[in-house]
């Protein structure tokens, strides 16, 4: 061969090789990246194993379909312990090693803490494990969301339907000494008031205190119709309907979404009969009216699958919904541009996950609808229709 046309030769080979480094560069940046701080050890294991699952689950449902516009996704998770520090640093590694488009957060700290990050970077938008009114914010936390309402409209569904059952009830609110569990109150007294409801207690308690002699003695006193416990997972709430009854008081007690498991309000074994709540989403074992998504998640896990799974689930549907309109305009996927395109839903299916189509105005969906445990079926069964808050 001769010096020229191994000249020739080398060209085409360095620009065929180049061609193909292309390619595969190419090829590895059409993918959508969730990240994750997902607490699947320590006291939030329980919800961060769900969650953890919800996300995978989803992620391989899009994928083996074909992805989105021709990008698939990728699911980069790291455990948190539900521990701040432990968070951020796994959200600096995550970003780090990885071109980030979503990401799911553990905690209302974690969100706080790391909104300067997202709100300088513009890339990424996330959601996560709380439902913090405070998130519920465009203007401070532009790029992020609430996959359901947050507290302060929990407790606004509740009050609805406490109103809509028994006009001009007296109410309790029993919260635990936490930023979580203070953080609906205030607001929802006015709310309250609004619907011509009276609030005739409120005892606040450490968040998992046994003895609640004295707030119980304080509850007979003021004899309320109904009583909403807030800030707590399980204790000491089956402490405060034991003694309750045992003193002869009817108050119909009431949780919000951390306590509303079925798995959870079952703990409370005899005590759990009747106890009601509020749930953004249908249960696992709920067949009351078609979902397509669930009976895809049944089929995939013919065991139950706790509220926190559907939680992870339905985020990584949001997520995905925002990268598909972000893509189908042409635009890049920057934060300002994913938030968009997830606040255009406008009457959205979640395939059943959620009773109603939805509408995302701000940071939140507020859509919940009003369960009561039946402990003979041991589970949550619908007392209300869903309650969308305008």
């Amino acid at each position: 061969m001769s010096t020229k046309r191994i000249k020739h030769w080398l060209k085409g080979s360095l620009v065929a090789a180049l061609l193909g480094s292309a390619i595969v560069v190419q090829a590895a940046e059409k993918e959508i990246v969730i990240g994750g701080s997902i607490p699947m050890s320590g006291v939030f294991a329980f919800a961060g194993i769900g969650i953890h699952a919800g996300i995978q689950d989803y992620v391989k449902i899009i994928n083996d379909a074909g992805g989105v516009e021709g990008y698939k996704l990728r699911y980069v998770p790291e455990d948190s312990g539900y521990k701040v520090d432990v968070s951020v640093a796994a959200f600096k590694k995550i970003t780090g090693q990885n071109d980030v488009n979503f990401y799911y957060g553990d905690s209302t700290g974690f969100s706080k803490t790391i909104n300067e990050e997202l709100n300088r970077s513009n890339s990424i938008l996330m959601s996560g494990a709380s439902f913090a009114t405070e998130l519920n914010d465009p203007a401070k936390f532009p790029y992020q969301f609430i996959p359901g309402p947050d507290y302060t409209e929990m407790f606004g569904i509740m009050l609805r339907h406490i109103a809509n059952e028994k006009p001009g009830a007296k109410v309790a609110f029993i919260y635990s000494d936490t930023e979580f569990g203070r953080d609906p109150i205030q607001a929802s007294k006015k709310t309250a008031e609004e619907l011509g409801l009276t609030v005739s207690a409120e005892l606040m308690t450490p968040p998992a205190s046994v003895d609640v002699s004295t707030e119980i003695a304080k509850l007979r006193r003021a004899r309320p119709d109904f009583a909403i416990f807030h800030g707590y997972i399980l204790g000491p709430i089956p402490e405060f309907i034991g003694q309750a009854r045992k003193m002869g008081l009817d108050t119909q007690f009431m949780g919000t979404f951390w306590t509303m498991d079925n798995s959870t309000v079952m703990q409370m074994k005899d005590v759990a009969d009747g106890f009601m709540g509020v749930m953004p989403y249908r249960y696992y074992y709920d067949e009351s009216s078609p979902a397509p998504m669930l009976e895809k998640i049944r089929e995939m896990r013919p065991d139950y699958q706790n509220i926190p799974y559907i939680q992870g689930f339905l985020s990584a549907m949001l997520y995905t919904e925002a990268a598909k309109r972000t893509l189908a305009e042409g635009k890049p996927m920057t934060a300002d541009n994913l938030k968009a395109a997830l606040n255009s839903l406008e009457n959205f299916d979640t395939g059943g996950l959620i009773g109603v189509p939805v509408t995302i105005r701000g940071n939140s969906i507020p859509v919940g609808r009003i369960y009561r445990a039946d402990v003979s079926k041991e589970q949550m069964v619908p007392v209300s229709d869903w309650i969308v808050l305008e």
